[in-house]
């Protein structure tokens, strides 16, 4: 059984005899970055920068409540603007692979500016578990290549620190209270590293990108709203997806050729599997009369998915 304290006390010691320059510390605001950043940060203290980036493909608003969190946490955090690097190298890209390895190298290069600014040697990262597994290697097929695992590039100008690759994400959450984060943050939801890029098929551009940006936002509120009065159960992921193809509306007497949004919703422990959740038709009618309303000029249809893990995978690319 996991024992959080006794994983707090030996890897406080090894950081410590590995550590003994200056560090930086890649944190998005999700469970795993914001773990490790505390954790890391008890072993060496103000050693620690934390580089909270912006790519253009975070959620609504996730910059400013993630730079107050990591900031209340004690942390030393640095926000970098990048979006401009990130929309410029995913610019004509469409493969799944492809895109997510460009994310990784394009954050290693972000980490790898400040890094000479801070003269720091080590980079540490919030992998667990699942990311490398998936990742493949070795005897492992690659089912989709994590960004801070199969997306990073071959030469670094650092060393890469991984506290918690071992644990797995219900670890995790449990390692997460025992260091004193926020039950909103050690109970959020997964969000992935490479942000919305994955959740836009096909090209990630500014533009499409703002769309699934408020669509998630209307997915993740109507969803917590619901859990919230007792209407269903808090899912363990959820959010929304804009496809590649398109399909005909109406907005008026006025035929219109637009987006399709999929909502997808899951129930897992650690997401090596998971089952689609069961939504009630009247939070599912909420969440689709707001998307195409507020997005009117953007989305004619929106979809929900039924796929479990597996066949399937939680997130689409």
């Amino acid at each position: 059984m996991f024992n959080p304290q006794k994983f707090i006390e030996e890897k406080i010691l090894e950081i410590k005899k590995v550590i003994k320059d200056n560090a930086i510390i890649g944190v998005s605001g999700g469970v795993d970055s914001s773990t490790a950043a505390v954790l890391v940060n008890r072993a060496i203290g103000k050693s620690l920068k934390c580089i909270l980036v912006d790519t253009g493909y975070m959620r609504k608003n996730e910059i400013v409540f993630n730079e107050k969190m990591l900031k209340d946490l004690g942390l030393n955090t640095l926000v970098i603007d990048a979006q401009g690097k990130f929309y410029k190298n995913l610019k004509g890209i469409t493969e799944p692979e492809q895109k997510r390895k460009i994310i990784g190298e394009t954050f290693i290069r972000v980490f790898e500016e400040e890094a000479k600014k801070e003269k720091a040697k080590y980079l540490i990262q919030g992998t667990i578990a699942p990311d490398w597994i998936e990742s493949g290697g070795g005897l492992r097929d690659v089912i989709k290549s994590h960004h801070n695992v199969g997306g990073l590039p071959e030469k670094m100008d650092f060393q890469i620190i991984e506290p918690l690759r071992d644990l797995y994400k219900d670890e995790v959450r449990v390692l997460g209270e025992k260091l004193g984060l926020p039950k909103d943050v050690y109970e959020r939801q997964p969000f992935p590293g490479p942000g919305l890029a994955i959740r836009i098929i096909g090209e990630a551009t500014p533009a499409r990108a703002k769309i699934v940006q408020e669509a998630c936002a209307i997915t993740e509120e109507e969803i917590e709203k619901a859990s919230a009065n007792g209407e269903m159960s808090k899912p363990w992921q959820y959010f929304a997806v804009l496809l590649s193809s398109k399909a005909v509306g109406v907005h008026g007497d006025v035929r219109a050729y637009q987006h399709i949004v999929v909502v997808r919703s899951v129930e897992s422990l650690d997401g090596m599997s998971a089952a689609y959740s069961k939504i009630p038709h009247q939070v599912l009618e909420k969440i689709s009369v707001r998307i195409t309303n507020t997005l009117k000029n953007d989305v004619s249809r929106v979809v929900f998915d039924i796929t479990n893990k597996p066949p399937g995978t939680i997130e689409y690319e």
